[in-house]
């Protein structure tokens, strides 16, 4: 191999620091968030179903005080089959916290933590990207002995639109000026 072509790929190549998920099964498949992302896991709450959102938005619930939108990943990636039930029975919220809001995605089992070198997390090919999101939410591929988890950015899995949805109506300046 040529000097260039070794230094350029060196260049390339992600440090091997750690990196720490959380895993997390989808009919049937790994997926896993960065730890940062998940402000806590806990048993899902009584959702309160809401009108006019989105299919895969299940509702809201009262998690430690804060209300938050409850999504399923599986109506929002299509991945739920006619074998593949709805979520029903216990199930687990990871409340995922962005910048302007805090949602709960639900899963059917325990997310389980994993740490791994960020070399292990390959970039993802473009054709696997949702083609309706403007940013790509599939941050990589991780391998990890015969596994494959699919790693999410959990901040760029909704679009402005549907985050628009989900936050709580501001009151205007005329109806806080009535009060």
């Amino acid at each position: 191999m040529p000097e260039s072509q070794a230094a350029a790929d060196k260049k390339t190549s992600k440090p091997d620091v750690p990196v720490q998920l959380i895993v997390f099964r989808l009919a049937g498949e790994e997926y896993g968030i960065r730890i940062e992302q998940v402000k806590e896991v806990t048993l899902t709450p009584e959702i309160a179903r809401m009108p006019k959102t989105p299919r895969f938005v299940k509702g809201i619930a009262n998690l430690r005080g804060d209300i938050i939108a409850i999504i399923d990943l599986e109506e929002r990636f299509r991945l739920r089959t006619a074998n593949n039930e709805p979520v029903t029975g216990v199930t687990y919220t990871m409340a995922i916290e962005a910048k302007d809001y805090t949602i709960g995605i639900i899963v059917r089992e325990v997310p389980q933590p994993l740490s791994l070198s960020a070399a292990s997390i390959e970039k993802a090919p473009e054709f696997i990207q949702d083609l309706n999101i403007n940013d790509k939410y599939i941050e990589g591929i991780a391998r990890v002995e015969n596994r494959i988890i699919i790693v999410l950015d959990m901040l760029k899995l909704l679009t402005p639109e549907e985050i628009m949805q989900l936050r709580p109506k501001a009151t205007s300046s005329a109806a806080a000026e009535r009060r």
